[in-house]
Order: structure tokens, then C-alpha cells, then sequence
């Protein structure tokens, strides 16, 4: 347990620079721009505390050493003290939630859902570890992540950044990733931010930043339980959510911002609102910079247009609609966090210890993905023990999946819904260059339909199927708009509403060309290996029929060659699935009907 945000010999430090602190100052500290709308000449103009790269956002050629003179940049002009201005370090954000996957070259670790099947606490710590690193290497000092949704619901499109459906799994992970990413707050650290607070893995029908309606109980004991550690852990940053709970936005909640989560939970850092989230608060923005502010948000992500949330914070101090003593609290946690990270004692970006340091995309974080994607596979099926795979076998690897790095590690990955290509992931191999690396005799097929199966050349076919990249709402099923309006309806303030991903989770219905391949090849007499890529247990009952063994691998990232250890039997599968599995789409959520395989559910190639 390492909560520095508790030092009593902070609070001096903090109250010291806050007493010489402007209006200005203090406003300029709780405001986060996005990199495109801010340069490092107003980041020392108007005192800016923070600066975020949102998914896809990048510097230069998006290699370390772009990011690292970026980040000095805004450093400097941050540290820039005269007569106007104090010299407060600035804390750069990105979301490096598997791995710092926005970067090229960079390990892209499973997504949570994958480590959840995991069931590894001492994983989760290493791979914050390493994560860590890769994100020090290019210069940064804040990550948004770990998430601690608790997904009820799989048609959310943000099912894969949930470790699990159960809390006490989620809730396990919650300290040892803060462990691993904070550390003791030395050159190693990296500031953490659990997300997102809270209750947004419960909306009704899964609808990303919808309504979620349950009792304060049940909240309590599903959606805030596994805050707890992390904030015991000494956790610096909590994100707001985007959801409402029982009607009411969490960005304007005084009673889940202020009175649970600071009063209650005992949390002393500084809470940040997601992107552009207060503007759902009000068609007035202007009121809904007041609502939040009051409601307990210290710090302000706003894409593009943070003067006017400037302006706007000054003129309710003026008017006194936002006591100057919610101003001070917010800045003194700022300011804490900064202290108590040791932030203004850190050198500049450019002469730091793991600035452009070779550990990025280095064979030490690619070990530690590449045993998270071993120990996340969950063996399904493996009927007349056809797994493992002999090396010498002659293999046909098939599917649209099998060969694309960019569908193994989804979203949040170089650009904000994902790529579907493998030049976009530097370094790492796909399951197919796993495969290959092992199995001389494998053959990749350049057929959607795998017209050149032939039993006469193949023994067994490795096919590899599932959903194509997405993120967020974007990811959402929803079966008609029905659900959007019922949402709306209950929800006091505005909606943002994204195009979903599809109308149906039955994997047949919404990607007929994976049962087609896997029937075509089976139809020869060639045994079928299915590996499912996916951000959510999906019902694939015809697959499975289909096949003679399916292995579901979730959002592997760039280490295919995890897949291969295990299906060759280096490694024998251990995940066992963090989610209960549905027999069919019309099952989901009704607890009348068994599930096709219950939650901690996952069969051995060994027993």
C-alpha cells in the first residue's frame, strides 16, 4: 500500500504554492486541452495543468522520440515562471489502456477481458509495469486506465475493457495494476486513473454512456466495490462517467463525485471528466460547467474548446455560482497529485531516465504480452483431442483474421476505432506468423472461402474468425433505435449516440463469412481448429458444431505468437472465461436460460 496522497509534509508544499495562486492560475490548472487545439505558447499563456492526446492523436512520424519532444515542449512552456506566470510542471494523458498502443512499435498487451480469463493478479502487475515503461519512453507522465467497469450487459461496446461480469475478479486486479503503474512513485511511475467512475459497465441494454438503473446497494456492491483497493492503493486520478445512475449524469453527481467517493472512499487525488463530458450536462454550456464543477470534477477534458470553459469557470467565481473555496479544492488536489508524483522534481521529458530508452517495443515487454495471451486463451471445445497441433502436421491457417494484427488487438490501438491492417502494428506477428515460425508444413490460404483446402494436402485446418476492431459506442449491438429512446428518456440532460456495430450479437447472422469458411473447410474432411478474435463472448453455437475444437483468444494484441505456444502444446490452456458464455442472442441476460458455458468455465488439452 503506497498513498503518498496522504503525506502530511505535501500539504504545507500545496498550500504554500496555492497561496500564490491568481484566479487565472487556479482555472488554467483544472483545464485539460486536447494537443490539436493547444500549443506550448498557450499552455504557459493560460497556465494549462494538463494536456491530453485523444485516440489517434500523435505527434510527428508517431514514434517515441516525436512524443518525447512534444512532451518537453509542453514542459518547458509549463516551466517557464515570470512575473505572470508560475512554474508548475504540466501532466501529459493518454490512453494507454493495453499498452501505450496508440505509439507505433509499441507491445499491445491483451485487452482486460482477455486478462480477466487470466485470473493472475501478479500479470496485471507486470504488465502495468511494463506498460509503464513503454509509456515513460516516450516522454508521458499519465495514463487513463486501469478500467474497472463491471460489464452486465455484452452488447456494450466497451464489454473488452472489463476484466469481468464478476466484481470480486475486477476488484482483485484493481490494486495490482495501481501497484504496478504507480510504484513508489519514482522514475519508474507512471500517475494512474481508474475508470470510469462510476457505474458504466450497468446501462440498460448495454448502451455506452446510457442509463443505469439500480438501487444504491447494488451500485455499491457491483460498480464502486472495486475502487476500493485501487483508492487504498494510493490511486492519484478517478475519470468521471459518462452514464447516468438512476437519471442523473455522473459528471454533474455530487452525492457519487463528492460525498461517496471523496467523503465516503476517502479519495485525494483529483477526478478529471472524460472527453467533452460535462457538455451533456445542459444545452447550456455555461450551466454545465457550473454543475460540474460543483458536483465535484477538479479537472476539465475539453477537446477543443477550453478558452470558453476558461471563461466561463472565471465568470462563476465572479457571480459566486461556484464558491472560490471549490476552486482552491480542486487545485489543491491538482497540485497534491503533482507532489505527491514527485512531478517538480522530475527533469524534463527530453533528459529523463526512460525518455526514447529501447525498452519500448523491446523483447522485455513483448515476453510479458506474449505470456498474457497464453495464459488468456480459453479452450471451449476439443473434441477427439485434436489440440495440440503436432509442428510436423501439414496446416492450412484460414479465416480473415488469421494474418491481420490489427483485428488481434482491436481498438484503442494506433487509432481510436483500431486498424484492420499489419503494417499500422510495428513489431509483434499475427497468428499466422506464429504459427508459421513453428509449423514448416503450415500454408496460409489467400481465399476467403478457402477454395484450396484439400484434404490431400491438409491435415487440419487453423481458422480464425470474429469481430472487427471497435471501440466504444461504436462497438455497441443494439437491435433497433427502440432502446436509444427508452434510454433517453429516463436520462436528465443530453445523449451522444454513435453508430452501433451491428443489430444482432449472433455471430452467424452479423458474420455470415466465418461459419462459411469454417463449413466449407469441414465439409472436405478436414478437421477445423477455430480460434475466435473478439471483445465479448459472442453466441456461436453453429461454429462450434462446426469445428473440432474452439478456442476463444478475445483481443490477443501484437504477440500472435502466444496463440501458437498453446495450440502447439509448448503451453496448455489455463484462462477460464471472466464472462458466463450465451447459447443464443434471444438468452442474453435472461437468467431463466443456462448459458453455453458458465462463467469459469475452460477445459485442459491435459485433463
Amino acid at each position: 500500500m503506497n498513498n503518498k496522497l496522504k503525506d502530511p509534509n505535501l500539504a504545507a508544499k500545496v498550500e504554500e504554492l496555492l497561496s500564490q495562486m491568481s484566479l487565472e492560475q487556479k482555472i488554467g490548472q483544472m483545464t485539460q486541452p486536447e494537443r490539436m487545439a493547444c500549443t506550448p505558447e498557450d499552455v504557459k499563456e493560460f497556465h494549462i495543468g494538463s494536456v491530453l492526446s485523444g485516440g489517434g492523436s500523435c505527434p510527428g512520424d508517431n514514434h517515441p522520440g516525436d512524443w518525447v519532444n512534444m512532451n518537453d515542449a509542453y514542459w518547458m512552456a509549463s516551466m517557464e515562471a515570470d512575473g505572470e506566470h508560475l512554474a508548475i510542471p504540466l501532466l501529459y494523458g493518454v490512453d494507454a489502456i493495453h499498452g501505450n498502443g496508440n505509439v507505433r512499435g509499441a507491445t499491445v498487451f491483451p485487452h482486460n477481458i482477455g486478462l480477466g480469463a487470466a485470473r493472475d493478479p501478479d500479470l496485471i502487475k507486470r504488465i502495468a509495469q511494463a506498460t509503464a515503461k513503454e509509456i515513460l519512453a516516450t516522454g508521458v507522465d499519465w495514463t487513463f486506465a486501469p478500467t474497472l467497469a463491471v460489464a452486465r450487459d455484452i452488447h456494450w461496446g466497451r464489454t473488452y475493457e472489463s476484466y469481468s461480469e464478476d466484481p470480486g475478479l475486477v476488484g482483485s486486479y484493481a490494486a495490482p495494476f495501481i501497484d504496478g503503474m504507480q510504484g513508489d512513485m519514482g522514475d519508474d511511475a507512471v500517475v494512474a486513473c481508474v475508470k470510469h467512475w462510476v457505474g458504466d459497465g450497468g446501462t440498460t441494454h448495454g448502451i455506452d454512456q446510457g442509463e443505469t438503473t439500480v438501487s444504491l446497494e447494488e451500485l455499491q456492491s457491483t460498480h464502486i466495490a472495486p475502487y476500493r483497493p485501487a483508492i487504498d492503493q494510493g490511486v492519484l486520478t478517478v475519470m468521471a462517467s459518462f452514464n447516468s445512475w438512476n437519471g442523473d449524469k455522473c459528471h454533474g453527481h455530487r452525492q457519487l463525485l463528492t460525498d461517496i467517493l471523496k467523503g465516503e472512499l476517502g479519495f485525494d487525488g483529483f477526478v478529471i471528466s472524460d472527453w467533452d463530458g460535462i457538455d451533456y450536462l445542459s444545452k447550456s454550456y455555461y450551466d454545465a460547467v457550473g454543475m460540474s464543477v460543483n458536483a465535484g470534477i477538479d479537472m476539465f477534458m475539453v477537446s477543443v474548446d477550453w478558452r470558453q470553459l476558461i471563461r466561463h469557470l472565471v465568470t462563476h467565481v465572479e457571480k459566486g455560482t461556484v464558491p472560490l473555496s471549490r476552486i482552491d479544492d480542486a487545485v489543491r488536489r491538482i497540485l497534491r497529485v503533482k507532489f505527491a508524483f514527485g512531478l517538480f522534481d522530475k527533469p524534463r521529458p527530453l533528459d529523463r531516465r526512460w525518455s526514447n530508452d529501447t525498452v519500448f517495443g523491446g523483447t522485455e515487454t513483448r515476453d510479458v504480452a506474449r505470456e498474457a495471451v497464453r495464459k488468456s486463451l480459453v479452450l471451449l471445445k476439443n473434441d477427439q483431442a485434436t489440440l495440440p497441433l503436432k509442428r510436423d502436421a501439414r496446416i492450412l491457417v484460414a479465416g480473415k483474421s488469421a494474418h491481420n494484427r490489427g483485428h488481434q488487438c482491436g481498438g484503442f490501438t494506433i487509432a481510436w476505432q483500431g486498424v484492420e491492417d499489419n503494417d499500422s502494428i510495428e513489431g509483434g506477428c499475427s497468428v499466422w506468423e506464429g504459427i508459421q515460425s513453428v509449423a514448416p508444413n503450415a500454408a496460409l490460404s489467400e481465399d476467403p472461402f478457402a477454395g484450396d483446402a484439400d484434404p490431400a494436402k491438409h491435415d487440419i485446418a487453423v481458422v480464425v474468425i470474429g469481430e472487427r476492431p471497435y471501440a466504444e459506442g461504436m462497438g455497441d449491438v443494439r437491435p433497433g433505435d427502440n432502446v436509444i429512446v427508452e434510454a433517453g428518456s429516463q436520462i436528465r440532460g443530453e445523449m451522444k449516440v454513435l453508430e452501433p456495430y451491428g443489430r444482432t450479437l449472433e455471430h452467424a447472422a452479423a458474420h455470415p463469412e466465418d461459419l462459411a469458411i469454417i463449413s466449407a473447410i469441414a465439409a472436405k474432411g478436414i478437421p477445423v481448429v477455430a480460434v475466435l478474435i473478439s471483445g465479448r463472448p459472442l453466441p456461436v453455437g453453429p461454429e462450434i458444431a462446426a469445428a473440432q475444437a474452439f478456442v476463444a483468444a478475445w483481443l490477443p494484441g501484437s504477440e500472435g505468437n502466444g496463440v501458437a505456444d498453446v495450440l502447439f502444446g509448448d503451453y496448455d490452456f489455463q484462462g477460464r472465461l471472466s464472462f458466463a458464455w450465451p447459447a443464443d442472442a434471444a438468452s442474453i441476460n435472461d437468467s431463466s436460460t443456462a448459458p453455453l458455458f458458465p462463467l469459469g468455465f475452460g477445459l485442459q488439452m491435459n485433463g
